[in-house]
């Protein structure tokens, strides 16, 4: 088996004495997720001892911890609690029932590890990460109160202490214990991205990409660094070194999703020509479509009634067709004519903006019960949605803070922006979609 022969540890040895520390267990787990051909094989031994007859306790325990290795969480959880007593038992059982959300049963868990000898200050420390996850940064800070005097010595309590405070929005002090965990270990990866990250969305790309640089020349691979990296390189122009940093992920990820679009949205880029006079034309047009409706000199029955159609713009305007306006009640040929007059100085005229397929008056206007739903989640900040580095430093750009903000762009005004490419689009689509959302669509 690669996984355990290449990196010297056999998670199923029925001949290594009390089977293989946690440290040891640690590497595997990295060594098995730095490549997807180990990760298929290191899945199918698991698969092999779940099929053997049933297991010894200690049989259990290597199988709980390879289900965990695979994150295959719910699993772990119910084969490790069939494993004989020990500290490796409960803190891995723990560190599962964390990963489904069943905070209190693991704190319960990792101080029951502690009778089986399991090292007080690790215990600790992975006490305060459960609480942090769960939202008690109270007893979090309580926990690593309790191990201050480790200030010049550990470095694991600085970084479960910039952890916190991140969770807290404190992010200059996150930062800075990011910087003492480096102090007292130069390689720790984990620190290492997360001050990465910090740095990037700060607006310190340099910083960002030097600490990026730092994760990826050490072995594993690690993906997500090297994709944030990618993101950077190609913001800056350097589209070689971003591929280069694309290329090491699918060397050992071939089939990562993520990477193989982003591949061709940086050789997209090679090869992408900016019209300056296109893009002011377009940002031109798109200024003439945001234009109010209660700009212009209308008649008090045609204003009435854009209004109650939730007609605000000359872009909500020119999405409607004549047929739609003349279904309205009170809307005649006289407001009509009225319409077409203000429209046609501008080069715009009714139903331009509709796609191929009907749209419904209903489908335009939505119901009261809709508008107050749809409120809530347009109100809310694009934040929330989690996005990639890259789109959420593109809304930034284009000055997007809110879900409404994003939904009232179009495709072309996300697509102008710089380096934004097909695969934060469909991020962006698939976001809102899943909000019954969608972009604006003007052309």
């Amino acid at each position: 088996m690669e996984s355990t022969t290449q990196c010297e540890i056999n998670l199923f040895a029925e001949s290594a004495e009390g089977g293989p520390s946690m440290e040891q267990i640690q590497k595997l787990s990295q060594f098995v997720h730095s490549a997807e051909s180990r990760l298929l094989n290191f899945s199918r031994h698991v698969e092999a001892n779940i099929e053997k007859p049933p297991q010894s306790g200690k049989g259990a325990l290597a199988v709980g911890i390879g289900l965990y290795i695979l994150a295959r969480f719910a699993e772990a959880v119910q084969t490790l609690q069939k494993a004989t007593d020990c500290k490796e038992k409960y803190i891995y059982l723990a560190c599962a029932l964390r990963r489904t959300g069943k905070f209190d049963q693991a704190i319960e868990n990792l101080q029951k590890s502690l009778d089986y000898g399991a090292d007080t200050l690790s215990v600790t420390f992975e006490k305060a990460a459960v609480y942090c996850e769960a939202g008690n940064f109270e007893a979090a800070a309580k926990e690593l109160a309790n191990r201050a005097n480790f200030d010049s010595v550990s470095a694991e309590y600085h970084y479960q202490l910039a952890r916190l405070q991140e969770a807290q929005g404190l992010y200059d002090q996150a930062v800075d214990n990011y910087k003492k965990t480096l102090e007292l270990a130069p390689n720790h990866q984990r620190a290492l991205f997360h001050l990465a990250y910090r740095c990037d969305l700060s607006g310190d790309e340099d910083a960002a990409i030097d600490y990026y640089k730092q994760i990826t020349s050490t072995s594993p691979v690690y993906v997500s660094a090297l994709l944030n990296l990618a993101v950077l390189y190609e913001d800056k122009g350097e589209f070689d070194k971003a591929s280069q940093c694309i290329d090491l992920v699918l060397e050992s990820h071939p089939n990562h999703q993520r990477a193989i679009l982003f591949k061709k949205d940086i050789e997209s880029s090679k090869t992408m020509i900016y019209d300056e006079e296109k893009e002011k034309k377009k940002t031109r047009k798109n200024q003439t479509l945001e234009t109010p409706i209660s700009d212009f000199e209308l008649s008090v029955r045609s204003r009435n009634c854009l209004k109650k159609m939730n007609i605000l713009t000359l872009g909500d305007l020119v999405r409607t067709s004549e047929v739609e306006l003349l279904a309205y009640k009170n809307f005649g040929e006289t407001s009509l004519r009225e319409i077409k007059i203000l429209l046609d100085p501008k080069g715009l005229h009714l139903g331009m903006a509709l796609e191929p397929a009907e749209i419904t008056t209903e489908a335009l206007v939505p119901t009261v019960e809709e508008e107050d739903e749809n409120e809530g989640i347009t109100n809310k900040s694009v934040d929330d949605l989690q996005l990639s580095v890259r789109s959420r430093k593109c809304l930034r750009r284009l000055n997007v803070h809110t879900i409404d903000d994003l939904a009232h762009k179009t495709e072309a005004e996300l697509l102008g922006c710089k380096n934004f490419g097909v695969t934060s689009l469909n991020e962006i689509k698939r976001m809102l979609a899943d909000l019954g959302l969608s972009l604006r669509k003007l052309d």
